[in-house]
């Protein structure tokens, strides 16, 4: 299911015309990249506040409906206020869907309960990684990468070339020989301990 973001093309620039905004209830942001100049936008707050709060709006690519005119869009960057639950500006990037785009994508981390160094060893899982960045073509970006833990012992560890990916996805760290750790199981020493005397 794709995501729709809802937007408006604005003229007025400057701070004045970002703080107008806000106190509408509207959010000031920009859409760049492409064959097109970058257009100012603004969008409704409390639709794009919870739109923020759902994961795959972080790394899947959008539709932006812009005056009805759609397009396909990243969310590349936004600026919430200090303390408040506000969203001061968001930046979104045009994609087309033959070029390849660099996008950070969320691991998910299953079946540690399972996992025979927590099961029987009584360690602790610890991730590494909460996300990692990968190279695909826009219809092939998963929302997610699942990171199964259910075979990981004590003191070993899980790493990049290991990941189930999808067709066409690709991970850079990779190419250039980065296989960097996703997730390990850390042996409590507690626990060995009280086994021993247990035993003893």
């Amino acid at each position: 299911m794709q995501i729709e973001i809802n937007a408006n093309k604005r003229d007025g620039q400057g701070t004045g015309a970002s703080r107008r905004l806000r106190r509408a209830g509207r959010v000031p942001g920009i859409v760049y990249g492409g064959a097109k100049e970058a257009q100012s936008i603004d969008m409704d707050h409390k639709e794009l506040f919870f739109g923020l709060k759902n994961e795959a709006a972080h790394s899947s690519v959008l539709m932006l409906n812009l005056g009805g005119e759609k397009e396909m869009v990243l969310l590349r960057d936004y600026q919430m206020h200090p303390y408040k639950p506000l969203v001061l500006h968001v930046d979104f990037q045009r994609v087309d869907a033959g070029h390849k785009i660099h996008v950070k994508v969320p691991l998910h981390f299953k079946n540690a309960d399972l996992a025979p160094g927590v099961k029987l060893g009584g360690g602790v899982v610890s991730h590494l990684l909460t996300e990692v960045d990968v190279v695909c073509l826009p219809a092939d970006l998963p929302e997610y990468i699942d990171v199964d833990l259910s075979t990981l012992e004590a003191g070993h560890t899980i790493h990049l070339s290991q990941l189930s990916l999808s067709a066409g996805v690709e991970i850079p760290a990779l190419t250039r020989g980065e296989d960097q750790g996703v997730a390990n199981i850390l042996a409590v020493r507690g626990a060995a301990d009280g086994d021993a005397k247990a035993g003893g």
